[in-house]
C-alpha cells in the first residue's frame, strides 16, 4: 500500500493536537509537518506534552504543497483565508475541519467545492472528493441519531435535543467559561435554540428527506468534563421499538463506528475512539435516541483520518481502532 505525505495547517489547538497522534500512528501515512504560527520552531512534544517520545518533529513557520493531503485545524475564518491567500496544487487533497465551508450555499472557494464528510452520510461522494467540510462535533452526534429515520421518511414532528459537551468543545483558548474554577463542578445552557450547528443538522436531514421542514429545537450545554458528547433527542414516530431498531441496524450495517446499543449507554464508553454509540426507546408514540461520541474524535480529527482514508481508498477503520477508555 502506497505511504501518503500529511501536512497540518493550525496544530497547536486540542484537534491539531489529536490529529497529530492518530496521523503518527496511521499505518499508511507520513506526517512531513506541523504548522503553527504562535509556536514555530517549538518541539511538538513541548505543545502537545502526550506526544513526548512519539516523535522529534518541531512546528514550522510555513507550509510545504509537497503532500499529498492537507488538513486545516485553525479556528473558524482561518480556513477560507488561507485558501484565499495560497494557491494549492489541483491534485492536493485538502480536509477542513473548521465550519468554513460545510453549508451548502458557501462550500466553494478558490476553484475547490467542498463535500459534507460525514462518512455515513456521504460515503460515495467523500471516495471520490478532493475537498472535505468535516462536520462539526455537535452535528456528527446529532445527525447520525436522526439519519435513518430520515433516509425512511420518519421526521414527521418538531426534534427537541438536549446535547452536552465537554471543555475540549470550546477549543485551547482561555475564556470565562472554559477556566477550571468556573467549568468545575458546574454546567450551564448556551446558544439554546440559535447554535450555528443548526443549519448543517437541517442540510444533512432534508438531503435524506427533501419534504422535512419542522423545528429542531436544540439546547446546548457545557459539562464539567474535559471531553465526549452525550445528546438526548426525542421526536413522534409511528414505529415500535423493534422496527426502530431494525430499521437503524439496517441502515449502519456496513458502517464500521456505528453500533446500536439495546442498553443505555455513557460517554466513557466512546472516549478515546471513532465511534458513535446510539440507544433507542419508545415512550408512548415518541421514540427516544441518545447518541455519544468523543467530541476530539468521531467529532472532529478522528472523523478526518476517516475521511482521508476513505478519499485515499484505505480501509476504512486504518489507524481508529482505538479502545475507549473506560476507567
Amino acid at each position: 500500500m502506497k505511504i501518503i505525505k500529511a501536512g497540518i495547517i493550525g496544530g497547536a489547538g486540542y484537534t491539531g493536537g489529536e490529529l497529530i497522534r492518530l496521523l503518527l500512528l496511521h499505518p499508511f501515512a507520513e506526517l512531513s509537518f506541523v504548522q503553527s504560527t504562535s509556536n514555530g520552531g517549538k518541539a511538538i512534544s513541548e505543545v502537545h506534552t502526550d506526544l513526548l517520545g512519539e516523535t522529534t518533529l518541531s512546528f514550522s513557520e510555513n507550509y510545504s504543497n509537497d503532500v499529498d493531503v492537507l488538513f486545516l485545524c485553525g479556528g473558524h475564518d482561518a480556513a477560507r483565508k488561507f485558501l484565499t491567500e495560497n494557491t494549492l496544487p489541483a491534485q492536493m487533497a485538502v480536509i477542513d475541519l473548521s465550519q468554513d465551508l460545510r453549508h451548502q450555499n458557501n462550500n466553494s472557494i478558490a476553484d475547490r467545492t467542498f463535500i459534507y464528510g460525514l462518512p455515513e452520510l456521504n460515503r460515495d461522494k467523500i471516495k471520490t472528493a478532493k475537498s472535505i467540510a468535516n462536520p462539526g462535533c455537535f452535528a456528527t452526534a446529532i445527525e447520525l441519531a436522526l439519519l435513518p429515520l430520515a433516509a425512511a421518511g420518519k421526521l414527521n414532528s418538531g426534534i427537541h435535543i438536549n446535547a452536552t459537551t465537554g471543555s475540549t468543545g470550546a477549543g485551547q483558548a482561555l475564556s470565562d467559561t472554559t477556566h477550571f474554577s468556573w467549568r468545575d463542578s458546574n454546567m450551564s445552557v448556551y446558544k439554546a435554540f440559535v447554535h450555528q450547528h443548526v443549519k448543517e443538522i437541517t442540510e444533512s436531514l432534508t438531503s435524506l428527506q427533501a419534504n422535512f421542514d419542522n423545528e429542531i429545537l436544540f439546547i446546548p450545554q457545557r459539562g464539567n468534563f474535559t471531553r465526549g458528547i452525550l445528546a438526548s433527542i426525542y421526536l413522534d414516530c409511528a414505529l415500535d421499538l423493534a422496527e426502530a431498531t431494525e430499521l437503524y441496524q439496517t441502515y449502519y450495517c456496513s458502517n464500521p463506528f456505528i453500533r446500536i446499543s439495546p442498553t443505555e449507554i455513557d460517554i466513557k464508553q466512546v472516549i478515546n475512539t471513532n465511534r458513535c454509540f446510539l440507544h433507542l426507546e419508545k415512550h408512548g408514540n415518541k421514540i427516544f435516541i441518545t447518541s455519544v461520541i468523543d467530541n476530539l474524535l468521531k467529532g472532529s480529527s478522528g472523523q478526518a483520518l476517516q475521511n482521508m482514508n476513505l478519499m485515499f481508498a484505505f480501509e476504512e477503520t486504518s489507524g481508529l481502532q482505538l479502545k475507549p477508555s473506560v476507567f
